[in-house]
């Protein structure tokens, strides 16, 4: 499978609130960009919401960042359960949230 990811990407394990109609439900990051996340469901409904938005702490940070996005990409990884995910592209984040992800990212991929 091919990755048609553009930007840098960093592994994160963080759990967040991504809101859906209004209300939050916990979920779980496995990696981040500046462009967006890739997400794990935890307790949420059954939805078709593509628009959600989302507020977290990137790691050793104490500002929440909160963003909008849609989601992009839906899928299943099979083992001993079924653990359902999601890409989650960023369509409303502020320049100096983009930033601090940018750091981020950057900081991981230099490896320090």
């Amino acid at each position: 499978m091919s990755d048609k990811r553009k930007a840098k990407r960093a592994p994160i394990d963080i759990y967040l609130n991504k809101y859906m109609g209004g209300v939050p439900y916990l979920t779980r990051a496995s990696d981040i960009s500046e462009e967006g996340l890739s997400l794990a469901q935890l307790i949420e409904p059954q939805h078709n919401a593509r628009r959600v938005g989302l507020q977290f702490q990137l790691p050793g940070s104490e500002e929440v960042i909160y963003a909008e996005g849609e989601v992009v990409r839906e899928w299943a990884e099979l083992d001993r359960a079924r653990h359902e995910r999601s890409g989650v592209r960023f369509t409303l984040l502020t320049e100096r949230h983009r930033q601090m992800i940018d750091a981020y990212v950057s900081k991981l991929d230099r490896g320090n």
